[in-house]
C-alpha cells in the first residue's frame, strides 16, 4: 500500500463545507498549500468572491525547463475540488482526485518539464462551480492561453461485481456493467487531449481500464457530463477532461456520511496517477484552442 498517498487521504478525509465546515475548508486549504510547497512548488491562491465571502483556489506551479531563447507550449492545468457537501467527509469526492493531484506534483517535480505544469486545488465545486468559473474567467480576461485542463472528479471507488455500473439516460455509448474503469469525457474541443491521454494511459499503465465519452458543444444534450470543475473550461471555450470513476453511477456512497477512506481502491487511485502524470510528461504542444 502507498504510505504517503494513504497519509493524505486521511489528512483530506473530513467534512470540508462553506457554511457547516469552514474551519474544515480552511484546514484542507492550508493542508493542500503546504504539500504543494513541501514538493518544491511555486505556491499562489486565486481568491474570488462568493456567496458573501471570499474564497480560495489553491495553485502549486512547476515551471518548464527551457533553454535561452527557446518558446515553451502552453501550460496544462491538473486540477480537482477540495470543498464536500454538506454532511459527508468525502472520501471519493473529492480527496481522491486530490491524492492524484498531490501525487503527480510530486513525481514531476523530480522530472523535467516542456510545459508549465499548473496544480490547482479549486473551491466551492459543490456550489455550481463557482470557484472554478471564476479561474477560468481570469483566464479569458488575462487572454491567456492554456494546453488544457485535466479535472480529476471521485477516482477511487471500483467494484468488480456485475451491475454496479450505471449511465446517464441517453449515452451515446456502450457503458459496461462492472465498475472497475476510468472515465475519460470531453467534448469535441477536447478530442485531441482526450486521445493523449488514452494513448499515455495505454502506455505507461496497461493496467488501467478507461472508456472514453465526447459530446458536443459544452456537454447541454448530456448535463451529467457538466457536473465537474472541467465545465467551466468549456463555458470559455478552453479543452478540458473529467477523469472520474462516475461518481453515484457507481459509488453508493456519493455524497453520503459513508463515503469514507476504507471503501476506496488505493490501487486504483495509484493507476490514475499514473496514468494523469505520463499524459503531462507526454503530451505534444498541439491542443491549445488558443494557439
Amino acid at each position: 500500500m502507498d504510505e504517503p498517498l494513504v497519509a493524505h487521504l486521511r489528512a483530506l478525509t473530513f467534512e470540508r463545507h462553506p457554511i457547516s465546515s469552514p474551519s474544515g475548508l480552511r484546514r484542507a486549504q492550508d493542508y493542500l498549500a503546504a504539500q504543494f510547497h513541501r514538493a518544491g512548488l511555486k505556491v499562489a491562491f486565486h481568491a474570488f468572491r462568493a456567496l458573501g465571502g471570499t474564497y480560495k483556489n489553491v495553485i502549486g506551479s512547476l515551471a518548464p525547463s527551457r533553454g535561452a531563447g527557446q518558446r515553451t507550449p502552453p501550460p496544462l492545468i491538473i486540477a480537482a475540488h477540495y470543498d464536500t457537501v454538506e454532511g459527508s467527509p468525502g472520501a471519493d469526492d473529492n480527496a481522491s482526485g486530490l491524492v492524484v493531484l498531490l501525487e503527480v506534483a510530486r513525481a514531476l517535480s523530480q522530472m523535467t518539464l516542456s510545459r508549465e505544469v499548473r496544480f490547482i486545488a479549486f473551491c466551492l465545486e459543490e456550489e455550481d462551480l463557482l470557484g472554478s468559473l471564476a479561474y477560468a474567467a481570469s483566464l479569458r480576461e488575462a487572454n491567456e492561453q492554456i494546453e488544457g485542463a485535466l479535472v480529476l472528479e471521485c477516482v477511487g471507488y471500483t467494484s468488480e461485481k456485475k451491475g454496479s455500473q450505471g449511465a446517464p439516460p441517453g449515452t451515446p455509448i456502450a457503458v459496461p456493467t462492472v465498475g472497475d474503469f476510468l472515465a475519460i469525457v470531453g467534448n469535441t474541443a477536447s478530442a485531441s487531449l482526450a486521445d493523449a491521454f488514452q494513448q499515455a494511459a495505454t502506455r505507461k499503465c496497461r493496467d488501467l481500464k478507461t472508456i472514453s465519452l465526447s459530446v458536443p458543444a459544452r456537454g447541454d444534450t448530456l448535463p451529467d457530463t457538466r457536473r465537474s470543475d472541467h465545465a467551466a473550461f468549456w463555458h470559455y471555450g478552453y479543452p478540458a477532461l473529467m477523469l472520474t470513476d462516475t461518481a453515484n453511477f457507481r459509488n453508493p456512497h456519493y455524497h453520503r456520511s459513508t463515503d469514507t477512506l476504507d471503501t476506496l481502491d488505493i490501487s486504483f487511485i495509484q493507476r490514475v496517477a499514473r496514468a494523469v502524470a505520463a499524459t503531462a510528461v507526454n503530451l505534444p504542444p498541439a491542443h491549445s484552442l488558443n494557439s
